[in-house]
C-alpha cells in the first residue's frame, strides 16, 4: 500500500468519538497551527508521507477551515505527484504508478473535506481542476465546474465547464458546451476570446445553421481538439 504512514479517516472519526479532539478544547487551533508548520517543514524536506499525515491531523483538528483541505490536496495531486514522476530516486516502472496514486490521494482529501464542508466552492473548484489538469477527465471536470457555477453566482464556471466538454468526443456534451457558451455570449458579448473560439468551433461541429452563427470570427489560435492520452506508464 502506498500510504502506510497516513491515518485512515475512520480511525480519526473513532478518535473523535473517544474525545481526542474535544480534549484539546480551545487549544485545537493552536495545535493545528503547529502541525501545519511541521507539514510545511516536511514539504521542504520532500517527505511526502509526513506531509500527508500531518495535514490529516491538521485538517481533522480544524475541519471547517477549507484552506487546510485545499493545500493538502494540492501538495498530493501536484507537488508529490510531479516529484515522483520526475524523480531519479524512483524506479522508472514505479514513477507513473506513484504519480497517479498521489493524484487519487488529492481527490480523496478533497472528497473528505467536502464531507465536512458540503458544496464548498473552493474545494469543489480544486476538485474540478484536478480532474481537468491531472486526471484529464474533461466530462467529470465539466460536471464539477457546473456544480460550482450554481454556487454563489460563480457563473464563470459555466465557461470552464463548457471548455472541458469541448474536449470530449461526446456530441451531447458538445451541445451542452454550445448552450453554456452561447448563454455567456448573449450576456456579455464577445468579451472573452475563448468563448468566441469555442462557439465558432461548435457551430461547425454541430452543424448550426449559418443564420444562427455569431458575427465574430475565430481568433485563429487553432482548432480545439479532444485531449490526447498522456504519455505515462499505466497504473495497472
Amino acid at each position: 500500500m502506498l500510504f502506510r504512514s497516513t491515518v485512515d479517516l475512520g480511525v480519526w472519526e473513532n478518535l473523535g468519538q473517544m474525545g481526542f479532539a474535544a480534549s484539546l478544547g480551545g487549544l485545537r487551533a493552536l495545535v493545528a497551527g503547529i502541525t501545519y508548520m511541521r507539514a510545511y517543514v516536511a514539504f521542504e524536506n520532500v517527505e511526502w508521507a509526513q506531509v500527508d499525515s500531518l495535514f490529516q491531523l491538521t485538517s481533522r483538528l480544524q475541519p471547517r477551515d477549507v484552506s487546510y483541505w485545499d493545500e493538502a490536496a494540492w501538495h498530493m495531486a501536484y507537488n508529490a505527484a510531479s516529484n515522483y514522476l520526475h524523480s531519479d530516486r524512483v524506479e522508472p516502472i514505479m514513477r507513473g504508478k506513484l504519480y497517479h496514486s498521489h493524484i487519487e490521494r488529492g481527490i480523496q482529501i478533497l472528497e473528505d473535506g467536502l464531507r465536512f464542508n458540503p458544496e464548498d466552492p473552493r474545494l469543489l473548484s480544486r476538485l474540478g481542476d484536478i480532474y481537468a489538469k491531472r486526471k484529464i477527465e474533461p466530462q467529470k471536470a465539466g460536471e464539477i465546474y457546473e456544480r460550482v457555477s450554481r454556487l454563489e453566482g460563480l457563473r464563470r464556471y459555466e465557461r470552464f465547464a463548457a471548455y472541458e466538454y469541448l474536449k470530449t468526443a461526446d456530441r451531447a456534451l458538445w451541445r451542452k458546451a454550445y448552450d453554456l457558451l452561447k448563454a455567456s455570449y448573449d450576456r456579455e458579448g464577445p468579451k472573452y476570446p475563448a468563448v468566441v473560439d469555442g462557439i465558432k468551433e461548435l457551430e461547425k461541429r454541430l452543424g448550426i445553421p449559418f443564420i444562427q452563427w455569431i458575427p465574430e470570427k475565430s481568433s485563429g489560435r487553432g482548432q480545439l481538439q479532444p485531449p490526447q492520452p498522456m504519455d505515462l506508464p499505466a497504473t495497472r
